[in-house]
């Protein structure tokens, strides 16, 4: 459940994992942080043992010798963002954020707009460029860069000002029904495929529109 704990003449500070729903779909985002519904499923518990190995938290070196820190806690008073980067790599020119998924990399997908949020929110604690971020992919065991440009960051910027407006409205938006739905580990309580109007249950749908 997402908790407002402003300070006056700040804007509302939200989770930056909540930037990350809301790209994929903001019917998900309001039903976890609006509506406190989650579900498990193989896919998300993958995910889980995924970050086991970087949610101790703590310094140490990686195996090419960078210093990196586990479980870096950021945020941003300009956006209204904070959150925990599962890792960053002290690098000589700054630090650098590094995302891990369980499952594959999409180019601009929702991750990307995740790990932009964490470069941004290092350019203002640390005062330095942060040029990327990397998103590290357990299918692939890959690390994919993700530069912020000035493209991505007016993207993080609108996701979150839509993100701030859905949850200060606490209403679900209607489902999409496509086929994002299908590995959505929520669909149980979502019911995207449910009828939006009672009258709807006594209207046959055609043959090539239902889910098999």
């Amino acid at each position: 459940m997402f908790t407002d704990t402003d300070t006056p003449g700040e804007p509302r500070s939200i989770p930056i994992s909540a930037l990350e729903h809301h790209a994929y779909c903001p019917r998900q985002a309001a039903l976890i942080h609006v509506e406190s519904y989650f579900d498990s499923t193989v896919d998300t518990v993958r995910g889980d043992l995924a970050h086991a190995a970087v949610d101790r938290g703590g310094q140490r070196r990686d195996r090419d010798g960078n210093r990196v820190w586990h479980s870096l806690p950021v945020f941003s008073h300009t956006l209204g963002l904070h959150g925990i980067c599962d890792v960053v790599r002290l690098d000589p020119d700054g630090p650098v954020p590094i995302e891990h998924k369980s499952g594959a990399y999409q180019a601009g997908g929702p991750a990307d707009v995740q790990v932009a949020a964490q470069v941004l929110c290092l350019r203002e604690m640390f005062d330095a460029a942060v040029p990327l971020g990397i998103v590290f992919t357990g299918k692939d065991r890959r690390r994919h860069d993700v530069v912020v440009d000035d493209a991505l960051r007016t993207r993080v910027v609108e996701t979150t000002r839509a993100l701030r407006a859905l949850l200060d409205a606490a209403e679900l938006p209607a489902p999409v029904n496509d086929r994002r739905c299908r590995r959505c580990s929520l669909r149980p309580g979502c019911l995207p495929d449910a009828p939006a109007h009672p009258t709807d249950l006594f209207t046959p749908r055609p043959e090539a529109t239902w889910d098999d």
